[in-house]
């Protein structure tokens, strides 16, 4: 006889309470978030929603919103699908969009159309709003940075002086087709203009004067093994391939801008950078961005995101967008030896702020006295009183030239020396590693003020 063990009863039965918060400790994070962002108004953000007046009723924007940015506060990130699932099985999130399950395309819609015109803004309010109850100190503030890997083919690179040096020699060939088509329209009176360098415009009104010149009917061009070109189609179709070629370098440059060196073919905002890639300090060179991180009390204040290699270059960046959140600059902005430039130090003059970025070779000025110290360095030289640098070995250091430091904003210079005569000197070999007369250039005055 076959024993049925099977039972049917449900054990697990419906109890009270039916409110979630009630499953919740009354200081767990959730809580303590919702009732937090209840005081900041998120509406004006979320009113440019379109609106449907078909189908299923829309989730709540303000409880999407909520439940992004919990979900990437407790997780440090988050994917979509993570959130939907934990939007299923979290009472933390169920709390949040009280039982409602959107999915991940639900999710990634409403971050992509919704949020990406006014999540700046919204982390902004959030943040003043932590400050004002947490009275948080703004003055100093504490700025690092880090390169991120942007998503993007990193072998798609363009190099801006690779291009310009192929624009010009695009404009040697198409200087050396004017000069053969002026030669062959000479029975005409048409002539086209030489010139050094040629914008694209002008090239494609010579390809439509050649045309013209000749009436030449595309139809009638012959191509493939077997047939000759004319000259006149020969012409024609270098002239236009020259005036595409012209075109896309010109766009290339422009893409790059004046600020770049590079950028990537599918993603033209990212720019390659030296990357480490592990602990060992190995590099790559991958299309990126640098990230700019300001901290104050332990709070991110500012973010900037930047094309530039340089820390240098996002330091005067991020502290415009520090004044543009909230109306002054810090009063003391600390940073590494890779923030202090001439240009930075100048800016913090100018806007009020003490100089406490590290200057280049900070530590090893500080704690290396042997470096320090050395008589054959070029800020280590006496200057007599008739304001000429002698060496160690009484030779004097005459100023050549002056020449204008490349990204310089406030019309610095360098200075490059020479001695006067190094034959026979006794210490040679201390000073120089070649035969040649010892000359540098370098800020030494610069130098010599930072020094003290």
């Amino acid at each position: 006889m076959k024993i049925n063990n099977i039972i049917y009863s449900n054990p697990k039965q419906a109890v009270l309470p039916l409110l979630i918060q009630d499953y919740l400790d009354i200081c767990d994070p959730v809580l303590t978030f919702d009732k937090f962002m209840g005081e900041i108004e998120l509406e004006k953000y979320l009113k440019n929603i379109p609106q449907h007046y078909t189908g299923r009723l829309r989730y709540d924007p303000v409880s999407m919103l909520k439940t992004v940015l919990f979900g990437f506060m407790a997780n440090g990130y988050i994917s979509l699908r993570e959130l939907e699932d934990q939007c299923k099985v979290n009472l933390r999130f169920m709390y949040l969009m009280d039982h409602q399950t959107p999915s991940y395309r639900t999710f990634g819609y409403f971050i992509n159309e919704v949020l990406a015109d006014s999540i700046k803004e919204i982390f902004q309010d959030i943040n003043k709003k932590i400050f004002e109850t947490e009275h948080v100190d703004l003055q100093h503030l504490y700025i690092d940075g880090s390169k991120f890997e942007a998503n993007t083919n990193k072998y798609s690179w363009v190099w801006k002086k690779a291009t310009e040096k192929s624009r010009y020699r695009l404009f040697d060939k198409i200087t050396t087709l004017f000069e053969e088509i002026n030669e062959e329209l000479s029975c005409t009176g048409i002539k086209l203009c030489i010139n050094s360098e040629y914008a694209p415009e002008y090239l494609k009104k010579a390809t439509e004067q050649y045309a013209e010149a000749w009436q030449i009917d595309e139809t009638m061009f012959v191509h493939g093994r077997g047939h000759r070109k004319t000259t006149q189609q020969r012409h024609y179709e270098k002239l236009r391939e020259y005036a595409v070629k012209l075109e896309e370098y010109v766009e290339k440059i422009k893409i790059c801008g004046k600020e770049r060196n590079s950028y990537s073919k599918t993603d033209h905002s990212a720019t390659f950078m030296r990357i480490k890639t592990d602990y060992m300090g190995n590099d790559q060179l991958l299309p990126a961005y640098n990230v700019q991180v300001g901290v104050a009390d332990e709070y991110i204040a500012v973010v900037d995101v930047n094309q530039y290699r340089s820390d240098m270059d996002c330091f005067i960046p991020l502290m415009n967008e520090f004044y543009t959140t909230y109306g002054f600059y810090p009063k003391y902005p600390v940073a590494d030896a890779g923030y202090g430039s001439y240009n930075n130090y100048i800016f913090c003059e100018q806007h009020g702020m003490e100089k406490y970025m590290k200057f280049t070779m900070f530590k090893k000025e500080t704690t290396d006295r042997k470096y320090r110290e050395d008589p054959f360095r070029a800020v280590n030289f006496p200057i007599g009183e008739d304001g000429i640098m002698r060496c160690p070995n009484g030779k004097n250091f005459y100023l050549r030239y002056r020449k204008n430091v490349k990204g310089n904003k406030y019309g610095r210079q360098e200075e490059y020396y020479q001695c006067e005569d190094c034959s026979g000197c006794p210490y040679a070999e201390q000073c120089k590693k070649t035969d040649k007369t010892v000359s540098f250039g370098s800020t030494v005055n610069l130098q010599r003020c930072i020094r003290k």
